[in-house]
């Protein structure tokens, strides 16, 4: 999952990315990096691609050179690791990380997330995408369904996706 990317129609394919996309003037809007799969002939999804912000690529790289690794995501994070639930929509929490906002939350493995800041989860994706548009250090309403079957609504303070 790409979270805040350009869609494009530029050809993308194995060996060619990375090159810049520009539009009428010219000027670099972003990086093409991933081409769309056609679920049905398993190859690339003719002209269906995405590109990474220019702004973001310039931020990370700064970073890279800096600093050697990437010390601010500018993403939003829960603190958890989830899989596609099986038995019911949401996403399942399969670990909490220690003294994450999840974990000072309440929340544990084998809750299943169903909502986040309003917007229902259905799925691990869902969730990664609902998650995209949040920032660090806003409180938000989480609603899960425990292992019990109860559903509760905890706030939780999200932290920044750490950077590698």
């Amino acid at each position: 999952m790409l979270p805040n990317v350009i869609q494009t129609s530029a050809a993308i394919n194995p060996g060619n990315s990375g090159d810049a996309l520009v539009d009428l003037q010219a000027q670099v809007i972003g990086i093409p990096t991933l081409a769309a799969v056609d679920q049905q002939l398993g190859g690339a999804a003719a002209g269906i691609g995405f590109a990474i912000p220019s702004n973001t690529v310039t931020d990370i790289a700064g970073q890279i050179v800096k600093y050697g690794h990437v010390v601010n995501s500018h993403r939003a994070a829960l603190g958890v690791n989830i899989a596609d639930n099986t038995r019911r929509p949401g996403a399942l929490v399969v670990a909490v990380q220690p003294a994450s906002p999840a974990a000072k939350a309440g929340l544990a493995a084998g809750d299943t997330i169903v909502k986040v800041n309003g917007t229902t989860i259905l799925t691990a994706s869902d969730l990664a995408t609902a998650l995209a548009g949040l920032k660090p250090g806003e409180k938000v309403p989480v609603t899960v369904v425990g292992t019990d079957g109860a559903t509760r609504t905890v706030t939780v303070t999200l932290e920044q996706l750490p950077g590698s």
